[in-house]
């Protein structure tokens, strides 16, 4: 089979790139040049930009391919762009979502997609854009065509991610917990999740390509591990030998003390994040996912070891004054 990737070196698209080679298809990767990812010499790569459109067009006229994977649209615009370049021209184009584009709070746990509705929120940009885009999908498929497939990652870990922990502070949780600092936790961490590993991930990615039940359809593809928020820096700790320390604050407390950097938390990852995956398995029956989350982690910390990945300052910094701050209320609530 001969797939087209567009992106090829993040977290998840890598795993895509390496799972499909094991499995002896022909990948091609496309993107900007950026970043670059070795994968032994066996994966063509195309340099281009979609944010040039007519130059982006021209270049993929020539391009063929069995199934186009889609990791970088982001919004309606993106995906119209993938459909107007390749439909009618490959056997399926696989576009990459999100649980956040759903709308909250949820309405079954585990998650499934029969019962959830897309989000109608402009509060959370990244969801709100996500929504869109899916909503132009599902108008595509109804029209028929080439079919569609929608992918919905929750939050998933592998080489080379930086996205792990309250604040995104990946390598400082093991410098917090080592030194007896507090990890900021938002409400009181317990809170069910599905920890999801690139490389199964990916092995859902791949058994959806050509899989005509998969044609047409939105699917979660996660973990099915059922664990608490609070276990990502407890399993941490547990490898390290240190018992982790927690300060538990309102996720609107976080997010108004800096929007940007917890937005995620107040708008989306403050409710259960644990999803259903029937409805895959029964379309690929045989997705199963492999990596729990003390093995994933456990490489994730050898590979922050191997690559030397230094401590944020600043963001260390801005956990000791989240937890000062609120330790100092704490204490006065106290008095009262």
């Amino acid at each position: 089979m001969k797939i087209i990737i567009f992106g090829g070196t993040g977290v998840i698209s890598r795993a895509i790139v390496r799972e499909g080679i094991a499995r002896g298809h022909e990948m091609t990767v496309v993107n900007r040049g950026t970043r670059t990812v070795d994968f032994g010499g066996t994966v063509e790569t195309i340099l281009a930009d979609r944010k040039d459109q007519e130059s982006f067009s021209e270049r993929m006229r020539d391009v063929t391919a069995d199934v186009v994977i889609d990791m970088i649209a982001f919004d309606e615009a993106d995906a119209a762009q993938t459909v107007e370049v390749f439909g009618g021209r490959v056997k399926q184009m696989i576009f990459t979502s999100s649980t956040a584009a759903y709308k909250k709070p949820y309405h079954s746990l585990p998650i499934r997609e029969d019962v959830e509705s897309l989000c109608d929120s402009d509060e959370f940009p990244y969801g709100f854009k996500k929504a869109n885009l899916e909503r132009y999908l599902q108008e595509q498929m109804k029209k028929g065509g080439t079919p569609i497939t929608i992918i919905r990652p929750s939050l998933t870990f592998g080489e080379g991610c930086a996205n792990i922990g309250v604040l995104r502070q990946n390598a400082n949780i093991v410098h917090r917990i080592r030194n007896g600092k507090p990890l900021v936790l938002p409400g009181d961490g317990t809170a069910p999740w599905s920890f999801t590993f690139a490389p199964d991930l990916a092995k859902g990615y791949l058994l959806a390509c050509q899989n005509e039940a998969t044609y047409n359809q939105a699917f979660h593809i996660t973990n099915t591990q059922l664990v608490l928020f609070e276990d990502l820096y407890r399993t941490i700790g547990k490898i390290l030998g240190i018992e982790p320390k927690f300060a538990y604050v309102p996720s609107e407390v976080l997010c108004q003390a800096d929007p940007g950097l917890f937005a995620h938390f107040q708008y989306e990852k403050k409710y259960a994040h644990y999803f259903s995956v029937e409805k895959f398995q029964k379309a690929a029956p045989e997705y199963k996912p492999e990596i729990d989350l003390e093995t994933g982690l456990r490489d994730i910390l050898n590979g922050w070891e191997a690559e030397g990945m230094p401590l944020d300052e600043e963001k260390d910094a801005l956990e000791d004054r989240i937890c000062a701050v609120y330790d100092e209320f704490k204490q006065k609530m106290k008095t009262i």
